[in-house]
């Protein structure tokens, strides 16, 4: 036997990718659009072998502290967990108004959005009605200009796990849908106050291969030293991969993720983050900029793109009810 043969023989075969059934149990709450079923269990039994692999810690590097693995999520389930939560998730094309140096610029969010949680002076009871964390009174929803709703058991399998990895809790998930090499984000950074000082961000890519870039924000100058540039990161995320970002990265570093060209190009990217707004203000800014007061987006399997709902919201679980929160 050739020794070509004797190592595909030898070669373990390649995992058998999952695809997902929809399941008859779903995350019900009243500021759901729709009901959002729960992640399909060969799914779910899959998680319980995460990290696929190891973690490669990047912090060599100015103010920079990193965690990328390769992939984090089982290969066996990145396709089917993509087409599951395009299709399962209710979406949102948020525009808004910004105004600086007295000028108002209106702004289309360049990808779709949504986001599950609440911040930490808060939590949901199992009836997903918002109780106080200090007090365990109920908290009038008039008290938020928002409608927080609870993280669906679907993304919260996930944070549950991420939480077992890291180290780290979150309260907060914020999912975009890149459509096409079209949608994108400019540089930035995660530094908003109501996060902390030095928070720690898990960040998940599923579908689409898109480039992940980083470079340090500038280093003033000191009299007589001269600060060497740290350079530009380039991380080329594939489907299943996490990059955890925690210590000064938020506070020094900003990152982007860029239009993109190419045979990819027309291929749709899911992105999932894990955060912990540690007050009300976090609550406001994150559904803000990410629900807004527009329609809901689902997926269209027919027309291969993310339709107006015709449900809108509040119209779905209106006892309130919650399930499976694992908070």
């Amino acid at each position: 036997m050739k020794r070509g043969a004797l190592d595909t023989f030898f070669k373990p075969a390649a995992p058998k990718k999952l695809k997902y059934e929809i399941t008859a149990d779903a995350s019900h709450h009243a500021a759901y659009p729709f009901p959002i079923s729960h992640l399909p269990t060969a799914f779910k039994e899959q998680l319980g072998f995460v990290p696929a692999a190891e973690g490669v810690l990047m912090n060599d590097k100015l103010d920079l502290d990193l965690v990328y693995y390769q992939p984090y999520i089982p290969p066996a389930i990145t396709a089917g967990l993509f087409e599951f939560l395009r299709q399962e998730l209710p979406f949102y094309r948020v525009q808004y108004t910004i105004t600086r140096f007295g000028k108002k610029t209106d702004i289309n969010t360049p990808r779709y959005t949504t986001v599950f949680g609440i911040d930490e002076t808060c939590r949901f009871a199992p009836n997903g009605t918002i109780i106080d964390s200090m007090t365990g009174k109920s908290v009038e929803a008039s008290k938020f200009k928002c409608k927080p709703r609870p993280i669906p058991q679907c993304l919260d399998d996930l944070r549950q796990v991420t939480e077992g990895t890291t180290g780290d809790t979150f309260n907060f998930c914020l999912v975009n849908y890149y459509a096409d090499g079209k949608d994108s984000i400019s540089y930035h950074s995660d530094d908003e106050r109501f996060l902390g000082s030095l928070p720690s961000i898990a960040s998940f890519t599923l579908g689409a291969k898109r480039d992940f870039l980083m470079k340090h924000k500038p280093i003033a100058p000191k009299e007589g030293e001269i600060t060497p540039d740290p350079g530009q990161i380039k991380l080329p995320l594939g489907s299943g991969d996490m990059v955890l970002m925690r210590g000064k990265t938020q506070s020094m570093w900003l990152h982007s993720i860029p239009k993109r060209a190419g045979i990819d190009a027309n291929k749709g990217r899911i992105n999932i983050t894990f955060r912990k707004a540690l007050v009300r203000g976090g609550t406001e800014n994150y559904y803000q900029y990410n629900v807004g007061t527009g329609g809901v987006y689902r997926w269209d399997a027919k027309q291969g793109k993310m339709a107006l709902s015709k449900k809108t919201e509040g119209t779905e679980g209106t006892d309130g009810n919650v399930e499976q929160q694992g908070k």
